[in-house]
């Protein structure tokens, strides 16, 4: 088989990393790709919404299957795009229809899909800039911390929590009225804060049959000790210590089982990756919030569990026929440490070459925000590598990833020293 990767972040080079493994793969591409990907496939420099250039790469490769890799082009509909076009129609896209996209796409349309299907999230009402002052009256409702979210894509910033009410009706207005986030603020969600521990669970559908992958946790702040400012993610661990069989079960029968039905009685279409981000209040799960696709850096610990030849698995996906497999999981823990740009996620400079990473040992390195300049490896994005080793713990995981990231350099480098830190 020939397949083509859309993307260009650590999620796309562990995708790339463990597809390269399987003997039914002919042909491995990613677009755009980075650094790192060039080393197991060939990188196409076409960016992952210029659907027409992705068709021509698609027939002039003979690609057979395709795997999006983010959520941006899923929203914007190329999976819909394949579909509408007789000549690509018959390449099989793993990720949702744009209908399905919907459930990351907007936050609104996520929470109506939860209250129809009993899916239990947070209480919310959503707000435009005409019912402003309606959304002043339902934060006197709620208790602090105050939880706004942008309805659209805002690259992973557009959720604010704030303790001050005064603070968080400006917030508001400056959301709806000001445009904050862009259109993807036009309308806002507000929703009742949830106190607890977070996780991550991902699912693998074809619509009909599901399977679950491994969980993970992942850290999104810049500082020790969850502090500072949202990041797309700075580290990961997978298995969650605390998610036992009794509270996976929970999670089975509340959400990931009315999920995947829910999907099937919307009519949305759905083949590829439902990412659920959840979090355990009390002994109970609840729903924060769905993407359409594999987590970054969650991916980089989960496929790494994941035994299986990942061709013939999403074969089975592209074919219906996912419940033939049997999903065979490494038991150790595999945990992940992102390194990033000094900066990083406010203003940081890209072209820093990178060293040492070839001297790596016991960890594999996924490049994020790399690429190959004057023969040289440098950075071209806030996040850069992530470092994921396997251990009997979380612990042991993590001390290999921290020794071999004492190999690696590049100017102002950046990273978080207490991984785990809440487990």
């Amino acid at each position: 088989m020939n397949i083509l990767i859309l993307g260009a972040g650590g999620r796309e080079h562990t995708l790339a990393w463990k597809l390269s493994q399987s003997s039914k793969l002919n042909h491995l591409f990613v677009a755009p790709g980075n650094a790192g990907t060039r080393e197991v496939a060939t990188n196409l420099p076409i960016g992952v919404n210029d659907f027409e250039a992705i068709k021509e790469a698609v027939l002039e490769n003979d690609i057979d299957l395709v795997v999006v890799g983010p959520e941006d082009p899923l929203v914007n509909g190329v999976h819909d795009f394949f579909l509408n076009d007789a000549a690509i129609r018959h390449i099989p896209v793993i990720g949702p229809q744009k209908a399905g996209a919907e459930l990351e796409g907007s936050k609104e349309f996520a929470k109506k899909f939860m209250m129809r299907h009993n899916i239990p999230t947070a209480a919310y009402q959503s707000f435009t800039s005409e019912t402003l002052r309606q959304g002043y009256d339902f934060l006197e409702t709620l208790q602090a911390p105050y939880v706004l979210k942008a309805d659209g894509l805002a690259a992973g910033k557009g959720v604010v929590i704030l303790e001050d009410i005064e603070e968080a009706k400006k917030e508001l207005k400056t959301m709806l009225v000001d445009a904050k986030f862009g259109a993807a603020s036009t309308t806002v969600v507000i929703e009742e804060f949830l106190s607890g521990i977070e996780l991550s669970v991902f699912v693998l559908t074809d619509g009909e049959g599901y399977k679950v992958l491994p969980t993970a946790k992942d850290y999104k702040r810049i500082g020790e000790g969850d502090t500072g400012l949202n990041t797309g993610g700075m580290g990961a661990i997978s298995p969650v210590p605390f998610a036992d069989d009794s509270f996976m079960d929970k999670i089975h029968e509340r959400i990931v089982k009315p999920t995947v039905e829910g999907l099937k009685k919307d009519n949305l279409p759905y083949k590829g990756f439902i990412f659920i981000g959840l979090i355990k209040v009390g002994e109970d799960p609840k729903v924060i919030e769905y993407n359409v696709r594999m987590g970054d850096p969650e991916t980089e610990v989960v496929i790494p569990r994941i035994k299986n030849d990942l061709v013939e698995v999403l074969e089975a996906v592209a074919q219906g026929r996912l419940n033939e497999i049997d999903l065979e999981l490494d038991p150790r823990t595999a945990s992940t440490v992102m390194l990033v740009s000094g900066g990083y996620p406010e203003a940081y400079t890209k072209g820093i070459e990178i060293k040492g990473f070839e001297g790596v040992e016991d960890s594999l390195v996924f490049h994020a925000g790399t690429q190959l300049k004057d023969g040289k490896v440098v950075t071209s994005g806030g996040r850069v590598m992530a470092i994921t080793s396997y251990g009997n713990d979380f612990k042991e995981a993590l001390a290999t990833s921290y020794k071999n990231i004492e190999k690696i350099k590049f100017d102002k480098m950046n990273y978080r020293k207490d991984i785990g830190f809440d487990l």
